[in-house]
């Protein structure tokens, strides 16, 4: 429907004096199909023309020379409404969808540029829980939406693993734990330790100081700081990794805050050179307008994460040559990313506007606030295997014949959980619950899920494989159901365009589930075995467009589309 747009708003140009783009922006869909598939509407023109916008859309409607994909054009009050001919689009959508199959809504090429998203990001020797989530699956879904445009995206996994609280760890370690505990107990070890040093350090401040010593060390290339510093995150990386591998989740670097600690001291020259820093109580500052200064280096002149971030900027930028670079981080983060922005703008760098800060709402749970240092989280490792296990609980109750069960149980419960936090506008904070999150009535990837399964069963019944379907007969699936799923499948290139317009994966997951609404209805309102097999094919055509399109919407997700459940 989007290239029927463009052609029509070509169409109104000539007649309006408008450019084409102007056009384009102008026309509407109206949320009620009675008033056609487009609608454009003529109160902008009234003080031009000293008109009415009534009469102004009659006049236009007038000079209308109607496209061939038009069947008939209707003036409205101040509308010109557009009623696009319905064989024209079924035949036009089928066509291209049969003709792409698995790649379709996808470019081709992916010739367009390089974008570097930064996601997930979690802090070594802290457990990977719920609060890792967002940024996780928001950037991988970025990632594939962007490359289904064309783009070839570069995810990189910014670990924090340089920082104060290593200083930390160490003192804790050392005080609290012994090798033995923490080689058998790996990851939750260290988070009770972590825990434990923050609880003594409520009336003994001394230990802070023994931490920023320890830090202190390790920048200066301490051998046994160091030793323990690189033990701490291989045993963070195994468990990540972990749930990495759960998530089907990759990344193409692995570059965290400490590969930039040999780079940051060319970064802080060029900073001098331009003049652009100041002492201020012994710290390196750089004034910005209108929000606070940023902090390069502390007064010991260790570095702080802006510094870290404006090196990793430059780093990729020379090493990638982005497009856009895109950050997909807590929303409580915002100044720290428009302070170092800014930054990179001041040291004269015309792609600072390419930096992009694509920011998430809080998670929090039903007993309160997600908090490492008090020990009230919940780990991301055990959601995803209750959801699996409650998934197959279910699959035991509905379907104990199914083929694959620990699989399909695996790609439901899991896609449940991706599901769930994208469907909502990303900004919005969360809280996290059982009893929300393995719902599997409503709008929810199961049920997206389950509306792919219903397709791919309907297509086995049938007895036809997908090469038999060519040649369709659209005449026969103008029906107002069959239009409806047809239009929702055309939707779908012009819905990843405006997921990646909005940095919103949300677009997705609520076009899948619209898609899965009007083929449940197509499938209820129309029998698809039928003897005619003229007819049979041609809504057989529409469930096996269903199928490609809404296993790709769910691909865009980050989740699998099970053929069976």
């Amino acid at each position: 429907m989007e290239d029927y747009k463009i052609q029509l708003a070509a169409v109104l140009a000539k007649i309006t004096g408008i450019s084409a783009v102007e056009a384009e922006e102008l026309i509407e869909v109206p949320s009620n199909r009675d008033m056609g598939d487009f609608a454009f509407p003529c109160f902008r023109f009234a003080k031009i023309l000293k008109k009415s916008p009534n009469v102004i859309a009659s006049e236009l409607t007038e000079k209308i020379v109607k496209p061939q994909f038009i069947e008939r054009v209707e003036n409205v009050n101040a509308y010109i409404n557009f009623y696009v001919d319905k064989t024209v689009v079924v035949q036009a959508v089928l066509d291209k969808v049969l003709a792409e199959k698995d790649g379709y809504g996808f470019a081709a090429k992916k010739d367009k540029g390089n974008i570097v998203i930064d996601y997930s990001s979690p802090n070594i020797a802290k457990p990977f829980h719920i609060g890792h989530l967002r940024s996780t699956v928001i950037g991988n879904s970025l990632y594939r939406i962007f490359e289904a445009l064309g783009y070839n995206c570069i995810g990189i996994n910014h670990l924090g693993d340089w920082g104060t609280q290593f200083g930390k760890l160490i003192v804790a370690y050392e005080k609290y734990s012994t090798k033995e505990d923490v080689e058998q107990k790996g990851i939750q070890e260290l988070l009770r330790i972590y825990v434990k040093f923050h609880d003594e350090a409520k009336s003994d401040p001394s230990l802070e100081d023994l931490a920023r010593e320890n830090f202190t060390k390790m920048e200066q290339g301490d051998a046994n700081a160091l030793a323990l510093w690189r033990w701490f995150k291989e045993i963070s990386l195994k468990e990540f990794e972990r749930v990495y591998k759960m998530l089907d989740i990759s990344f193409d670097s692995l570059n965290g805050e400490a590969f930039y600690n040999d780079k940051m001291d060319r970064v802080i020259k060029e900073l001098d050179d331009k003049k652009l820093t100041k002492i201020s109580e012994g710290a390196k500052i750089i004034e910005l307008d209108n929000m606070s200064p940023c902090l390069i280096t502390k007064k010991d002149g260790s570095s702080l994460y802006a510094t870290r971030d404006i090196t990793a900027a430059l780093y990729r930028k020379e090493t990638y040559d982005f497009k856009k670079c895109i950050y997909v981080t807590a929303l409580a983060q915002n100044l720290h990313f428009s302070q170092f922005f800014k930054v990179i703008e001041k040291m004269g760098y015309a792609w600072s506007v390419d930096l992009v800060h694509v920011p998430f709402g809080m998670v929090s749970m039903e007993t309160g606030s997600l908090s490492t240092r008090s020990g009230n989280v919940l780990l991301l490792e055990e959601i995803l295997a209750e959801a699996v296990k409650k998934t197959k609980e279910i699959i035991e109750e509905k379907n104990p014949n199914l083929e694959n069960k620990e699989e399909v149980a695996q790609d439901v419960g899991i896609g449940a959980i991706i599901f769930d936090d994208m469907y909502n506008t990303i900004i919005k904070d969360i809280q996290f619950s059982w009893e929300k999150v393995l719902n599997f009535d409503g709008e929810t990837g199961p049920y997206v899920q389950y509306t792919y399964a219903r397709a791919n069963s309907v297509l086995r019944k049938s007895g036809m494989a997908i090469s038999d379907i060519e040649n369709i007969c659209v005449d026969l699936i103008i029906d107002e159901q069959s239009v409806a799923l047809v239009k929702q499948i055309g939707a779908f290139n012009s819905m990843i365009t405006e997921a990646a317009e909005k940095y919103e994966p949300s677009v997705i997951a609520r076009y899948a589930v619209n898609l899965a609404k009007c083929f449940n209805k197509f499938y209820h309102d129309n029998s698809i075995l039928v003897d005619d097999m003229k007819l049979k094919k041609a809504r057989l055509a529409l469930v096996v467009s269903t199928m490609y399109t809404i296993k790709n919407a769910l691909w865009l997700l980050g989740i699998k589309a099970p053929k069976q459940m």
